[in-house]
């Protein structure tokens, strides 16, 4: 259950990024905000500060609180994240994709030459899981299964940004993978080529383990483009 400062966030995050008010627009007057949500003036400006702190707003003297443009806001914040998949999922899981075609391929290669015993066990681990998974009438449990497969991927990497970047991004990543898994035949396809990262990992194979991310990735973006989970004006 969300806490009182929780929902006024989550409330005005969603409007900021809705475009309600616009970029470069001032918040409502401070008291009829507040009225409007039902939470006191204290409770707002505290919400106002967490949104600042985010990159959506910025007050000044004199001019108040106005919203910035999605240029400024920190994309990689897991709330921002989850107004974005909720307003409008397109530009998300097309950046997605984009960020794991740059950004994949050659974690896979470093994986490869660099991870130890232990990177490759939690691979393993993380695959047995999706194959559990994936055997289940219901799937539960696959999303977050292949989303700890990915995040184990970047961290055998040996690369500690990419380790973070797998861990700032997992709300998108789970979005991602959510949408393309519903495609008829997708989860099942996707499990031989993610074995074959494993086991191109393993045995030091930094063009194989890449290729195979590679594939996983193409595949995934086409079955986003037919997943029934998406309304049609949303595969665009």
């Amino acid at each position: 259950m969300p806490t009182a400062h929780e929902r006024v966030v989550a409330e005005l995050g969603r409007r900021i990024v809705a475009g309600r008010p616009a970029p470069g627009q001032p918040l409502p007057v401070e008291d009829d905000l507040a009225t409007e949500l039902g939470v006191s003036r204290g409770a707002l400006r505290e919400a106002v500060k967490a949104l600042a702190a985010k990159g959506m707003l910025r007050t000044r003297p004199r001019t108040g609180t106005r919203v910035l443009p999605p240029e400024h806001w920190n994309h990689l914040d897991r709330d921002v994240l989850r107004w974005q998949q909720d307003c409008d999922p397109r530009p998300l899981l097309r950046e997605t994709g984009e960020l794991r075609r740059i950004v994949e391929p050659e974690a896979a290669r470093l994986a490869a030459e660099r991870s130890t015993a232990e990177d490759v066990r939690a691979l393993r681990r993380a695959l047995e899981a999706m194959e559990v998974a994936a055997a289940h009438p219901e799937r539960s449990g696959y999303v977050e299964a292949d989303s700890a497969f990915h995040r184990a991927l970047l961290d055998a990497s040996g690369n500690r940004l990419l380790g973070s970047l797998g861990r700032g991004i997992e709300v998108a990543l789970e979005h991602s993978f959510a949408v393309s898994s519903q495609t008829h035949g997708a989860v099942e396809a996707s499990l031989p080529a993610h074995r074959a990262i494993v086991d191109a990992v393993e045995r030091g194979d930094a063009a194989a383990a890449s290729d195979a991310i590679s594939g996983i990735i193409a595949a995934a973006e086409r079955e986003i483009a037919q997943s029934p989970v998406l309304p049609p004006d949303a595969k665009r």
